[in-house]
């Protein structure tokens, strides 16, 4: 038991410890490269005010693809210049970042431009998408222990084994549902200003790590989030993805079972009919195609009508 804690531990701790040092990583690579970007957009937004009734279409159109350029690397060239001393690579959404990386979730809204961030990011997930795979499966185990201690405790009180593992399903899957989906999503409405289904939807799409990235947390520029706000976030996927997975599984085994019981009963429909068919078919048979033993009538008691016959052939050999 002490082993088996002392291992739960050291892997939850070298997770952890593995997702700071990539976001650090990341953050160093990644930090000056973004305030160039931001430089740059400034400046193109100035020399834009400054010169708007003058341009040409062309020059119009160059414009605006800086434009869309400088907003799919994360520059939103809005508001004051305040706004783009702040950094998309500061160490919450570093560490949001790394969570993004080894959970395949990839909302795209964030990713490393430089040459060292991207070959870093190759060798992260490399390493990180296994090592979160192994944390995900221990997470998983201590999730399913609970259950099955209440399921135990259940038993003790003499409930049966089927109603056992009907009420642990439905305990776990609303204990889930409440944590992972129901308070988190009104967390995210008062804090993104979403509504209560987006927030729904944004939680479902993150945990089953779809990701489409049309809703991603901390990237709205006139709101203020307080410090290491993406960094709960991560966790809470993190864990949220072990709850996910392990439901993901309960419902594949029972998807398969009931798979099973239909293939069944569609066999014994299907022996059933066959044996009606056949019955139905020899009825319709002409005399002559019909076996001579389903001609001849029933013999009632014919263990003792052999018994007899045995009985006279003995005495004729006598004879």
């Amino acid at each position: 038991m002490c082993s088996g804690r002392l291992q739960t531990a050291l892997l939850v701790a070298g997770y952890f410890v593995y997702l700071l040092v990539g976001a650090a990583v990341f953050q160093a690579l990644e930090r000056t490269a973004e305030k160039q970007e931001k430089m740059a957009a400034a400046q193109m937004k100035e020399a834009f005010l400054q010169n708007f009734t003058q341009l040409t279409v062309p020059e119009m159109e160059q414009f605006m693809k800086n434009l869309i350029e400088a907003i799919q690397n994360g520059v939103y060239p809005v508001g004051n210049e305040s706004q783009f001393e702040e950094s998309n690579w500061d160490f919450s959404n570093s560490f949001f970042f790394a969570g993004t990386v080894v959970s395949t979730i990839g909302y795209g809204t964030l990713h490393p431009k430089t040459v060292g961030g991207q070959i870093f990011c190759v060798f992260f997930a490399l390493f990180g998408i296994p090592l979160n795979i192994v944390f995900l499966h221990r997470v998983g185990k201590m999730l399913s222990l609970l259950c099955k201690k209440l399921g135990k405790f259940l038993y003790e009180k003499g409930m049966r084994k089927k109603k056992i593992k009907f009420l642990t399903l439905l305990f776990f899957l609303a204990t889930g549902i409440l944590v992972f989906l129901c308070l988190p999503s009104v967390f995210f409405q008062i804090t993104e200003g979403w509504s209560y289904s987006e927030g729904i939807y944004f939680a479902f799409i993150t945990l089953s790590t779809i990701g489409f990235g049309d809703y991603v947390v901390g990237k709205q520029s006139d709101r203020k989030y307080f410090s290491y706000y993406r960094v709960l976030v991560a966790i809470w996927i993190l864990f949220g993805l072990a709850w996910i997975a392990l439901l993901f599984n309960l419902l594949t085994t029972v998807l398969e079972d009931t798979e099973k019981i239909i293939v069944k009963d569609l066999q014994q429909i299907g022996k059933v009919s066959k044996d009606n068919v056949g019955s139905q078919q020899r009825r319709c048979w002409p005399v002559q195609f019909v076996p001579e033993e389903e001609l001849l009538p029933p013999r009632a008691g014919g263990d003792a009508q052999k018994m007899e016959s045995l009985t006279a052939d003995s005495e004729h050999t006598k004879n």
